[in-house]
Parts: structure tokens; sequence; C-alpha cells
């Protein structure tokens, strides 16, 4: 019990937060495309194609946080403690683009300053959510099990490459969630940037991935030593392919849905690699799972309460995109 309840909570905020980028993410690249729109009128559709169902996404972001205190309240304070910075620019970024989103749309004379904080709430979100990632997996300076660095010690040129490759990441996603919600001169748009941001977005995939085995010693042994490069390798060739296909896709018209589903599975093997490039460690490069893990009875009677809220939010979330699926047309409004 006390071996496997980690591991199952890890999986749980694991799916959390993967639910959070892929759901929340298209919609931080729409942010981040707001630039490229022709006119009001575009960005309006841009929006328009997301509006029924942004807000309840981050719903997978409060269950990711609520589960790492929960279950690993170690971890949750070794992060937040280093972390500090970047998670409150990300969490200003998420409040300013709420309400950017919301007010844009009963704006009249304003309406161009509220897009224009549309944009950079989503692209600062973004650059910040890509910074925690990196520093996470870079690892944290540690001393008797705490955190022993600056407020600045997340900085460093890996985090700063992880902070910008989820930028355009996330853009990639707004782009073939354009081509799959839209028609006509948006869907065109759509598919003019999603071809070179697929390029862009697999040779920053390339560089964290080739990165990554030499931020520690331990991470290095967990991919060449005891033949786990050869059952690990299978992770960067399924993304290399996903890649190869995913750029195919965009360069046809008939195809609509597939550029996003393949998005979507490019950010999962991507999110793979890290986290068994990364095993065992929560907090690389010292703490591990059952190192941070809270007792078992706290791990069990949270469980409990998950049992009921997490098919609820899977149940909700099914329910509110079947309900909105298909085109959005241009001239569809929100009120």
């Amino acid at each position: 019990m006390e071996y496997w309840l980690p591991i199952l909570w890890f999986c749980v905020i694991g799916f959390g937060v993967l639910m959070y980028v892929l759901l929340d993410g298209f919609v931080l690249g729409l942010g981040i495309l707001a630039p490229f729109a022709e006119d009001e009128k575009q960005l309006d559709h841009m929006m328009n194609t997301a509006a029924p169902i942004w807000d309840g996404n981050e719903t997978w972001l409060v269950l990711g946080g609520a589960g790492l205190l929960a279950a690993f309240p170690k971890a949750y304070a070794l992060i937040l403690s280093a972390l500090y910075l970047p998670v409150l620019l990300m969490l200003i970024a998420l409040v300013f683009r709420g309400v950017a989103f919301e007010f844009r749309f009963k704006a009249h004379r304003a309406k161009r300053l509220w897009g224009a904080a549309f944009a950079l709430g989503s692209l600062f979100a973004a650059f910040a959510q890509g910074l925690i990632l990196g520093a996470i997996v870079e690892g944290m300076p540690l001393a008797d099990g705490k955190y022993a660095g600056g407020a600045f010690g997340w900085f460093s040129p890996f985090s700063m490459l992880t902070g910008v490759a989820l930028v355009f990441g996330y853009a990639l996603l707004g782009s073939t969630w354009l081509i799959l919600k839209t028609e006509g001169a948006m869907q065109r748009v759509a598919r003019t940037l999603a071809r070179p941001l697929v390029l862009v977005v697999v040779a920053f995939m390339g560089l964290v991935s080739a990165w990554l085995p030499f931020l520690d010693s331990r991470l290095m042994a967990r991919w060449f030593e005891d033949g786990n490069f050869w059952w690990l390798s299978p992770i960067p060739l399924l993304a290399l392919g996903n890649a190869l296909w995913l750029w195919r896709a965009t360069l046809r018209s008939d195809r609509d849905a597939t550029p996003f589903l393949l998005t979507l599975s490019f950010f999962g093997l991507g999110f793979a690699g890290l986290v068994l490039g990364i095993w065992p460690y929560l907090v690389p490069p010292a703490l591990t799972l059952w190192q941070a893990a809270s007792p078992p009875s706290s791990q069990i009677f949270v469980l409990a309460g998950l049992v009921v809220l997490l098919p609820a939010i899977l149940g909700y979330t099914y329910w509110s995109y079947s309900v909105f699926r298909g085109k959005i047309a241009a001239d569809a409004g929100y009120h």
C-alpha cells in the first residue's frame, strides 16, 4: 500500500496536469495567435470557438495543485518556495486573460485594448508554465530537505528554453483547433500558421529532449544505463512519426480534425517522455515520490473524495465539448 499509493497519486496529478495543458493550451494558443487576426471580427471568430468551454479548463489545474498538496506536501512546499515568482506570474496572467476574454465581448471603445490584454495574458501564462516545467525537470538545490536557492534559482537557459517552447506549442494547439472549428478565411489563416509552427515545435522538442539527459548524471543513467535506452526509445520514435504525420495533415485541406488530434498526441508523447526521463523523482534530483508522499491514511482519505470528483469533472468536460461540437460560424455570437 505504501508503495503503490504514491504511484497512483502521481498518475492522477499527471493526468490532471496533462488534461489542463491539452484543454486550456489551445485557448492560450488562441491568445498567442490573436495578433495574427486580420481584423477585430476575425479575432471575435477565434475567441468564439472557445467561448462556451474555456472557463471549465482551469478545473484540471486546480485538481493537479490540490492533489499535489494532499498527496505530496513536501514537494508542494518545495515547488512553491522555489517557484513563487513564476507561479505568481502565471496566476496573474490567467486572471488577466480571463477578464480580458469576458470584457472584450462587452466593450465598444476599448475592444482593441482588451484584445491586446487577452493576447498578453495568454503569452505570459504560457511562458510562465514553461518556466515552471523546466525548473522542476532541471531540479532544485536542496539542503536538509529544504529549498536552498534564491528567489531567481529557477532562472536558467533550460527553463527559458522550455518557456519559449511551450509558447510555440500552445500556438500550434490554437492553430489546429481553429482548423477543426472554423471554415473559409479563418481556417486558411490557421493552416498557414500551423505549418511553420509544426517545424518550430518539433525543433524545440528535439532540443529539450537532447538536453534532458545532460541535466544530471542520474537522468543520464536513467536513459542510457542497463539497457534503458531500448525500452525508452519508442517514445521519441513515436513522437517523430507523429510529427511527420502532423506536418502532412496540415498540408491537406480535406483533414480538419486530424491536425488537432495529432497535436494532442504529440503533446502527450512529449509529456510521457519527460515523466519517464525523470522517474522516480518528483522534484529532481533528490526527492522521489515516496520521500515526498504524505502518510498513507491521508492519501486514502483524499482518494475517497477523488472517486466522486474525478468522474464528475470528466463527465462535465465530455458533456460541454459534445454540446458545442461542430464548426463555429463567423457570425456566431457570444453573450
